[in-house]
């Protein structure tokens, strides 16, 4: 059973480097950006996920929706484990799958098929599974010999491409998307997007950030508005009455 308990979570950020009081004033400026949660000599502390409370159940589509800096893809990188809450509880039951930064974690000294490997590891599957889906993944990519290369010499395109079929090689419980990702040219953004409609069809829930209302209709059914780290409003998508407006 996927299910997701979020508990009074606090997600902070220390920024040093800069001086703390002109940092200050442009966050502060930023209406809709991460408040500030200190500030010192040697920075300050932006707070992006401001004590959330927030229970997800398989089958919740959830769609997060809200001006950039709002918190919303600060709480997928957290869901994913690639941030670490400052307090609170995070309680996650069901394999997490993550469309966030598809190039996120290679190694771009290794060749694209020693990545396939690594990724692989790092998602929990064992060698011979992964031997069993290389194949599938590398045509996806369509890198053909370049595989055999070191990341470090990819166009940016051919990165994306690498990224994302790695980053879609599992079937998770639980689908993280920030609509932000892209995936090599047109043409190959197509066929992301196909693979992308299956794994959503697959996942028992997902949680996607985006700024399109269309995309957050068609896919979900609870949709949350955040604001300064907070959710301000719920709503609930009820995808019969809309079909049967559709059809009147």
């Amino acid at each position: 059973m996927a299910h997701i308990s979020i508990q009074n979570l606090v997600v902070d950020f220390r920024v040093y480097g800069s001086n703390a009081r002109s940092l200050k004033k442009r966050i502060l400026s930023q209406a809709t950006g991460g408040r500030i949660a200190g500030s010192g000599s040697e920075g300050v502390t932006v707070r992006a996920i401001d004590h959330l409370s927030l229970e997800i159940r398989e089958g919740d589509r959830i769609g997060l929706v809200g001006h950039n800096g709002a918190g919303k893809t600060t709480l997928l990188r957290t869901i994913a484990g690639i941030f670490k809450p400052t307090a609170g509880a995070l309680e996650i039951e069901g394999t997490v799958g993550a469309l966030l930064d598809p190039s996120a974690g290679m190694d771009v000294e290794a060749t694209g098929r020693e990545n396939i490997f690594l990724r692989g590891y790092v998602l929990g599957m064992s060698k011979a599974e992964i031997a069993a889906r290389i194949d599938e993944i590398a045509e996806f990519t369509e890198l053909g010999d370049f595989l055999e290369l070191p990341v470090k010499t990819y166009s940016a395109g051919m990165y994306s491409r690498l990224g994302f079929a790695l980053s879609t090689s599992i079937a998770p419980d639980i689908l993280l998307i920030d609509e932000g990702i892209g995936a090599g040219d047109e043409r190959f953004q197509k066929k992301a997007k196909l693979r992308t409609d299956e794994a959503i069809h697959r996942s028992k829930i997902l949680i996607v950030a985006s700024h399109s209302n269309e995309l957050i209709d068609t896919y979900c059914n609870r949709k949350l508005t955040f604001e300064r780290g907070r959710i301000i409003d719920e709503t609930y998508i009820d995808h019969g009455a809309a079909a049967s407006a559709a059809s009147a």
